[in-house]
């Protein structure tokens, strides 16, 4: 693969380890998908019991199957209808590694400006994944 000479540095490292955590949170979800059919891990709500669940709004439905909003899933890992929002939130919290990533690139190049706005960026994205900030009707 031949790289454009105008590409800089940070876009190729950013490409390459958002290409990574995609390829990696896809093989995941693919994964997590089979443990989930076939029954490897039983699920927190059974698969016959679904469909009374889909004409029910989100609110609903966390109060009908008793489950909690935000980051509470992580205590329903072992239960395989919970487990694919492990690969999910890999592929959301990518581009967080992504900027990190490309810090030391802009502090070598003294390029500041960069490096202030990717550390504001990540600072953001963490902020909104976190469920500090309550924004919307959920």
């Amino acid at each position: 693969m031949t790289v454009d000479k105008n590409v800089k540095e940070e876009q190729i490292v950013y490409a390459k380890w958002l290409d990574w955590g995609m390829k990696i949170g896809l093989i995941l979800l693919i994964l997590t998908f089979i443990i989930y059919m076939t029954g490897i891990l039983s699920p927190q709500i059974p698969i016959s019991e679904l469909p009374k669940y889909w004409k029910m709004k989100a609110h609903e439905y966390l109060l009908s199957a008793g489950l909690h909003p935000g980051w509470a899933w992580l205590k329903l890992i072992i239960k395989s209808d919970f487990l694919n929002f492990v690969p999910i939130a890999i592929l959301g919290g990518i581009t967080i590694l992504c900027y990190i990533r490309i810090l030391p690139i802009f502090l070598k190049k003294k390029d500041i400006v960069y490096f202030i706005f990717s550390i504001i960026e990540c600072f953001i994205l963490i902020l909104a994944a976190s469920g500090i900030l309550h924004i919307g009707g959920h």
